[in-house]
């Protein structure tokens, strides 16, 4: 009489396991970042990480909404996040304009990982702890992964934009890394969107809004997101502002 139950518990349908699905996409875009990146086809190296953001950002969303949510999805998630945001990222951006550098190239890329690592942990430990955490509040404590991965390639997104080439200097663009990197161990508080409610009466707008920012990024996508990222830093600012402002 107990069979029918216990099938149930170890059986899950198709949908539910779309989320993992999602997130195993999203390991196999950022490992096909770093072939493509060793090949030289840095456009679509970059594009594969965008990719693997986009699916980060709805892979967790989607379990919670099926209530397929579980530790080994949280687990998948969070080496994902490692692979794509923590290795592939700096990976192509040493491949594209620091690989003819000594060492500060190289160095640049480990300190950007551990960084990466170093932020990914912390997370889970604070997901996992019965304390409050920030993003409770509307707040990361540092800089989340995939944003600090996109802010790192901000030179890149600039490169194809205008067609600037590599003409960064490239003791910059390490430098560039190391901050971001530095910044996503922080104990900086930045803007969570995971708390941000719609009201009715707006929905139309932001609606719309989202409608020309794709519209933008099929477009102009390279100019769209270097707009991104500046405005992402802005964010950044203000949150560190008003959380530092007294009340």
């Amino acid at each position: 009489m107990d069979e029918p139950h216990d099938k149930r518990l170890t059986e899950f349908a198709l949908i539910q396991l779309l989320p993992n699905i999602m997130t195993v996409g999203a390991i196999c875009a950022g490992l096909s970042a770093i072939r493509f990146g060793v090949q030289g086809n840095y456009v679509l190296a970059v594009q594969l990480i965008l990719l693997a953001a986009l699916l980060d950002g709805l892979d967790g969303r989607l379990a919670r909404a099926l209530g397929s949510d579980s530790k080994m999805g949280a687990e998948l998630d969070s080496l994902a996040d490692f692979l794509n945001f923590g290795v592939a990222a700096p990976l192509v951006i040493y491949f594209w304009a620091l690989q003819d550098m000594s060492n500060a190239g190289w160095i640049s890329v480990l300190v950007f990982s551990v960084c990466c690592v170093v932020r990914l942990a912390r997370f889970n430990v604070a997901t996992k702890s019965e304390e409050v955490s920030d993003v409770a509040s509307g707040y990361f404590v540092g800089i989340p992964s995939p944003a600090g991965a996109l802010l790192a390639m901000l030179p890149m997104f600039i490169s194809f934009a205008f067609d600037a080439g590599t003409g960064f200097p490239k003791l910059l663009i390490c430098l560039h890394m190391v901050v971001i990197g530095l910044l996503m161990i922080s104990r900086i508080p930045t803007w969570s969107p995971k708390l941000v409610r719609i009201s009715r009466e707006n929905v139309k707008y932001f609606l719309v809004a989202c409608a020309f920012a794709g519209a933008a990024v099929l477009t102009y996508a390279w100019t769209t997101m270097v707009v991104l990222c500046l405005s992402y830093v802005v964010l950044v600012i203000w949150g560190l502002l008003k959380r530092s402002s007294p009340e």
